[in-house]
């Protein structure tokens, strides 16, 4: 599938604390938004996508609220952020198996005033695991951020180092909720949610709305193109009972892949848009991808020669909407003068990711 998808059009409403709107309602805005990007009306589209954790609206209410009479191949996918980067293989594979021309994809979210990601499950999994204090998704990746920064020698100044330059970054987007700089001290002043990450640490609980639109390349030439995609997984982070390295995410699963699968590497990419769920990610993914050595990361960091990472201020500054948003800021970024972007999307042991390019 190789270059036979491009993203013609990309469309986000304002991300809030408080949209004072329904889901759908978002969803529909975004995909209105990304069609109007695309240069199409709402007909031409003949599938959609979307990805969700039973906290959104399903694809044929937007579909029936976007005035898509006629509805082609469409899928709810459940799932969180390890779909960021996958569904657009899912939408690639569409078009190259001649399935769909025009597939729209979207995520809508009321992440901090509806049903919010960092609430308790009880499921059977927990039932085993609150009892230690794994109460959530938080304290189990910290867990595994203090492994990580134990084997690598990293600390405190270096998460600092990733959570102060996603905020410079975010400072010219006017999208972002957090744009003001944080300083090393006021980093240290931030109390903990679960060491060794503190609230900065953590990525933001948002309301919000991203939509993409992706069709054949053929119709949309001038568009950045689907490169390369892959996904899986395996022991690690999420699975800890029976993990040989409990800090292994999935870019330890997936990067050798990708690599392969796109006949590329890693000196090819000139901007990264790495899901930064949590601040230690942004390390363990520039280690994993090959962006850079784990003898060098605290230098890497403390210099900030990650600065090409987010440069919107991802999910730590822009905003939180499952990853789509990095996404969408690949393509921006591909739209004005980048090669090469690569995009990932994490769940822990579990994710996807993808090599964008500019057509030419």
């Amino acid at each position: 599938m190789r270059g036979r998808a491009a993203v013609a059009g990309l469309g986000m409403t304002a991300l809030t604390r408080a949209s004072g709107r329904t889901e759908l309602e978002l969803a529909v805005e975004a995909s209105r938004a990304a069609l109007a990007d695309a240069g199409m009306a709402a007909g031409q589209v003949d599938a959609v996508l979307s990805y969700h954790m039973n906290d959104s609206v399903p694809v044929v209410g937007v579909a029936r609220a976007l005035g898509i009479e006629r509805l082609g191949w469409h899928n709810d996918i459940s799932g969180g952020g390890t779909q960021a980067a996958s569904i657009l293989g899912d939408a690639a594979m569409l078009i190259a198996c001649g399935v769909a021309s025009s597939v729209l994809v979207y995520r809508a979210l009321n992440g901090r005033s509806g049903r919010r990601m960092n609430t308790v499950s009880t499921g059977p999994q927990e039932r085993f695991t609150i009892p230690y204090g794994m109460a959530g998704p938080i304290p189990m990746f910290a867990l595994a951020a203090q492994r990580y920064l134990h084997e690598t020698g990293l600390g405190e100044e270096h998460l600092h180092a990733v959570v102060a330059q996603s905020r410079d970054n975010a400072a010219a987007n006017p999208r972002a909720l957090r744009r003001d700089p944080l300083s090393l001290e006021e980093y240290l002043a931030r109390p903990y949610v679960c060491a060794p990450l503190r609230t900065v640490d953590c990525c933001q609980e948002t309301d919000g709305a991203c939509a993409l639109v992706i069709r054949d390349a053929r119709l949309a030439p001038e568009a950045p193109r689907i490169h390369a995609v892959v996904r899986g997984g395996g022991p690690g982070c999420s699975s800890m009972d029976r993990s040989p390295d409990v800090t292994a995410v999935f870019s330890a699963h997936v990067a050798a892949p990708l690599w392969e699968a796109s006949g590329m590497r890693p000196r090819d990419v000139d901007v990264a848009l790495l899901y930064d769920a949590y601040s230690w990610l942004v390390p363990r993914q520039l280690e994993d991808f090959g962006l850079a050595r784990r003898a060098e990361l605290g230098e890497f960091l403390l210099a900030r020669r990650h600065a090409r990472v987010n440069p919107h201020g991802g999910l730590l500054s822009e905003g939180y909407v499952h990853g789509l948003n990095n996404v969408a800021q690949a393509v921006r970024e591909l739209r004005a003068d980048r090669e090469t972007a690569l995009v990932t999307g994490f769940g822990g042991s579990y994710g996807s990711a993808a090599l964008l390019v500019r057509p030419g």
